[in-house]
């Protein structure tokens, strides 16, 4: 891999003690070495920018690009040594995710090259398609599509209408799609540079139905006309990531090879008898969609960058650009001095560094699971719901993040020379791609009312709502870092800033609501039916799902401060850390006056406590947005140029 390379310094403000390279080596963490290999990637510089090419040109450029991704071997690395690669999951992941800094539509397509297609390949084929197909699509040579998301089921993915009928004689699935409904849209790589396919499609054989399965399906021939039976829509313009190819495929009666289905989780003989080693339907289904996890994952990391390239922007300009005259008529004070301006920018700017921790561990928990020999089923669960909400999470905060960077640049965060609109245009389908936000929060609050059980993944609604009824429900409280960390962390009585207060709060918020959640339950099944009542309680769900998500990315940055070797650079984090926790108390204060966990005086100090830190980081907000480490050519706006 390649060295370091120096990452651009404060630009305005106050100096200060800490040395920004010291803040990104420790904001790298774990994959600190993907990091800086992905930071050397200088594709051909903004000749046109995007936002002044047509459709055809940008997604012209965009392939381009993907080509000079690939030669550097970045994405190769995670897969393995089949497909030429080293085995490093968690890193090649790391390199697409960065990504998200420079170009947001070629993170995309690369995610759904590498992330989606390949992945697919990697995960739920066996032997046979990684010899034939994983390392011409790793290599370019074989571009593909993930064809999943149809126009009648998004979310809703075991109730895909696409069927793939196995035919004993022939030895031949038939892939079809039998309503308008079924059509696969919104599949990236689809409307001008797949070749091939993953579909998901209802399996049946002679033996009975056996739900979602994927298949590989040639959507081109070698002159890049549609194959045979298969009708190729391009969805058109978007409001933004117009670099990456959306199209819609309908399938009409088309012939595969019984070897097409990807069959690490459901096998198909030549008689059509069908095998799996996983009995239960359900069991099975959320396995091979567990394999797939690492896109959701990256999507988050990229969307998280995103953030962190607005917050630059908008930082800079705010330590630069000057408003009205300051006392006695003194010089224009500048924008970053006004407490107004520091309450949008900062507190986003200490979520950010708190997310990044969060996505740290998560990619590391994600590497180890799919390179041992052996996964417990359970830790995959926790690995798939922590994935869920920390992208819904992460997401949301870059669509408010990228919107108040926006605003806090006035006009000229308007002006698309300053790469803000594109980033907010970009950026805001990723709250409902890789999985809808609000479905993925649903999945994270079954999870902590349940354990997401075997039993429990085959139930109805209304199995389901008897089940969280007839059990007492306490949520399993699972850390992410030892006890130990919040002992050594362990502050004297210093109010609102005191540790042990800070987590304390925020972990009795998560367990208060679930086990609520889960008596609403109980008492809305007898009077008003199982959906009714589970249906009832999704607001309520959902903001268990968020408490939860919130603690775990709280425990993430308080192991960041406690593995911290520099005292300066921990005395900041620690200044960082509060100011995010405490913004996040702030937020929820009307629920802990509620609910008597704060009176009213405390809840009146938080908001004096946000201030005062708002003050204090004023004079580190340039090395906190330095300390991202975004090379100072990935940064393309006027108005953020060194």
């Amino acid at each position: 891999m390649s060295e370091v390379i120096d990452v651009p310094t404060p630009t305005a403000g106050a100096p200060d003690e800490v040395d920004p390279a010291t803040l990104t080596e420790v904001l790298d963490g774990a994959w600190g070495q993907a990091r800086r290999w992905a930071r050397t990637f200088e594709p051909q510089r903004f000749d046109t920018r995007s936002y002044e090419l047509d459709t055809e040109a940008h997604r012209a450029r965009v392939t381009a690009r993907l080509a000079e991704f690939a030669a550097t071997g970045m994405p190769q690395s995670g897969f393995p040594a089949i497909a030429g690669g080293a085995g490093d999951v968690g890193g090649g992941m790391v390199v697409i995710e960065m990504l998200g800094y420079r170009d947001l539509s070629l993170m995309v397509k690369a995610g759904v090259q590498w992330g989606l297609f390949a992945g697919a390949i990697a995960a739920l084929g066996t032997e046979r398609h990684h010899r034939e197909h994983l390392r011409r699509a790793v290599e370019l040579d074989l571009m593909g599509c993930f064809a999943m998301t149809e126009a009648g089921h998004g979310s809703d993915v075991q109730s895909l209408e696409t069927t793939a009928t196995y035919d004993p004689q022939s030895q031949t699935f038939d892939i079809h799609s039998p309503t308008p409904s079924a059509r696969k849209t919104y599949i990236g790589n689809a409307a001008r540079d797949g070749q091939l396919a993953v579909v998901f499609a209802q399996l049946r054989t002679p033996d009975g139905d056996h739900g979602v399965h994927a298949l590989l399906v040639p959507i081109r021939t070698a002159d890049g006309r549609p194959a045979p039976g298969v009708t190729i829509a391009d969805c058109g313009r978007k409001a933004g990531l117009n670099g990456v190819d959306n199209g819609q495929l309908v399938f009409d009666h088309v012939t595969v090879p019984r070897e097409a289905l990807l069959d690490r989780y459901g096998h198909v003989a030549p008689d059509g008898t069908y095998s799996s080693p996983i009995e239960s339907k359900g069991r099975r289904f959320f396995t091979m969609l567990g394999t797939l996890v690492r896109g959701r994952v990256t999507i988050g990391g990229a969307a998280q960058n995103a953030a962190k390239h607005a917050l630059v922007i908008a930082v800079r300009h705010g330590l630069r650009r000057r408003q009205f005259p300051g006392p006695d008529g003194g010089e224009e004070v500048l924008l970053l001095d006004y407490r107004a301006h520091q309450r949008r920018l900062l507190p986003a700017l200490a979520t950010s560094y708190a997310l990044s921790f969060a996505q740290d561990q998560l990619v590391t928990t994600l590497h180890e699971l799919m390179t041992a020999d052996e996964v417990d089923p359970r830790a995959q669960r926790e690995l798939e719901s922590r994935a869920a909400g920390l992208k819904a999470v992460s997401t949301w905060h870059t669509t408010a993040t990228v919107q108040a960077c926006r605003e806090a640049c006035g006009g000229a965060g308007y002006m698309a020379e300053n790469s803000l609109p594109l980033l907010k245009a970009d950026t805001d389908v990723f709250t409902t791609f890789e999985g809808d936000n609000t479905v993925l929060l649903q999945l994270v609050g079954k999870g902590l009312l349940t354990d997401y059980s075997a039993q429990f993944e085959d139930l109805d609604w209304r199995q389901m709502a008897r089940f969280a009824a007839d059990n007492a429900v306490n949520a399993a409280i699972e850390r992410t870092v030892p006890r130990g960390v919040f002992t050594r962390l362990r502050r004297g009585d210093e109010g609102v800033h005191n540790r042990v207060w800070q987590l304390t709060l925020l972990e009795d918020r998560e367990k208060h609501l679930v086990e609520t959640v889960a008596a609403r339950l109980r008492r809305g099944r007898a009077s008003r039916g199982s959906f009714a009542a589970f249906n009832d309680v999704q607001p309520h769900l959902l903001d268990a799902a968020r408490a939860h998500v919130d603690r775990i990315v709280l425990e993430a940055f308080l192991a960041a401060i406690d593995g911290c070797e520099r005292p300066e650079v921990r005395r900041l984090l620690e200044k960082v850390c509060d100011l995010h926790v405490l913004s996040q108390i702030e937020r929820d204060r009307g629920w802990y006056l509620e609910h008597n966990r704060i009176s009213p005086g405390r809840s009146k100090e938080v908001t004096r406590a946000v201030d005062e830190l708002c003050e204090e980081l004023r004079r580190s907000a340039g090395t906190l947005v330095a300390g991202f480490g975004i090379p100072e050519t990935w940064i393309d706006a006027e108005i953020a140029r060194a």
